[in-house]
């Protein structure tokens, strides 16, 4: 085989005005995550692996490769060289490894592709349905898939009390995603579900540095594509190094080019803005505007998924949260709220798709 970071604290509490105390409410934590890890803490961790070797957009037709499921694969796994050659469709191949994780069980609706996935990463098992992977396990991964709806493959690992990464995003709609946060709550199962610039160094380092530009009122965050697919890269970002704590959204875009002024409880605005490949190419970008000095960040990606994986196993190993899933469904609910403010032309309160 080929071999080829507490970063945020814990969520804003929201002042108590009208918006901000009922989307609280919305978004209220019960309990916290303990380290349920079955007597590996020490040792290597046994995964499972979801829908990891197809790709299908929004209901189109699964295509072989998947771009966040080689790079999981391997970044655990490492991978075979000569059988990487002959995989058929997406291959990323993770230029860094994670020490201590290895993948044992894989699922993916096209079975022939998972099977091949297997091979080339040294998966011991490929399983007929998505509940295997998360039998004699430590924790399941269950990637972007493309559908929107890798949620669904979470409900059986969170019940199992299996510690769960479901990739970005969460859900496609806050309502949807809020269930599933309850859901790892009530059972007391870890959880996580994270764009992964949100742990690049990059954006860690600016983080840290944000304070240095003194008050900051206003800041953009860009990237392209679909709003609540992709557009979550961008705010996850904003998140990253300011915060959580939005109340509205407005969106002042057209199709296709949304320009969304999220409103936070502290009375910062940040514009955030999502283009599809029609009227702009692809890209990552967050400005900072402060009383004391502007910055500018276009962040380095090399090995962002190192970075998100290696996250999530400190939360599996330690029960400590990097990103609380409360505030990935906050995440969720502005995506929400910006698409539906561009279809109503009208400022949209978070509390409103909460409901």
């Amino acid at each position: 085989m080929t071999q080829s970071i507490e970063t945020r604290n814990s969520r804003r509490s929201f002042l108590k005005t009208s918006s901000a105390a009922a989307l609280a409410g919305a978004l209220a934590s019960p309990l916290g995550f303990p380290s349920v890890l079955r007597g590996a803490a020490a040792g290597e961790l046994k995964l499972g692996l979801i829908s990891a070797a197809t790709y299908g957009y929004m209901g189109a037709a699964r295509t072989p490769g998947s771009f966040h499921g080689t790079a999981f694969a391997t970044v655990c796994n490492g991978y075979d060289e000569a059988k990487r050659k002959q995989f058929e469709g997406t291959f990323v191949a993770a230029r860094k490894r994670i020490d201590g994780a290895q993948v044992v069980r894989v699922w993916d609706p096209v079975k022939p592709a998972a099977e091949r996935l297997a091979a080339a990463c040294g998966i011991a098992r490929v399983c007929d349905a998505p509940e295997e992977c998360a039998e004699g396990v430590d924790a399941v991964l269950i990637v972007d898939d493309g559908s929107g709806e890798q949620w669904k493959y979470a409900l059986a690992p969170l019940r199992k009390g299996v510690p769960t990464f479901c990739d970005k995003p969460l859900a496609m709609t806050a309502k949807q995603a809020k269930e599933v946060a309850d859901l790892a709550r009530k059972t007391g199962t870890p959880l996580m579900s994270a764009s992964s610039l949100r742990f690049v160094p990059d954006i860690l380092a600016l983080a840290k540095e944000a304070p240095s530009l003194g008050e900051i009122h206003l800041a953009t965050t860009v990237c392209g594509n679909e709003l609540v697919y992709y557009g979550i890269h961008a705010l996850e970002m904003a998140y990253a190094v300011l915060g959580g704590g939005a109340v509205s959204c407005l969106n002042v875009g057209q199709p296709g080019r949304n320009i969304v002024r999220v409103r936070f409880q502290n009375g910062r605005d940040l514009v955030l803005m999502v283009g599809e490949r029609e009227w702009m190419r692809a890209g990552y970008q967050i400005n900072l505007y402060g009383s004391k000095g502007w910055r500018s960040l276009t962040p380095n990606l090399d090995d962002l998924y190192w970075y998100l994986i290696d996250k999530f196993f400190e939360l599996v190993r330690s029960g400590k949260e990097s990103v609380p899933i409360e505030e990935e469904v906050e995440v969720i609910a502005v995506l929400e709220a910006g698409k539906r403010s561009l279809a109503e032309q009208r400022e949209v309160p978070l509390a409103e798709v909460l409901q």
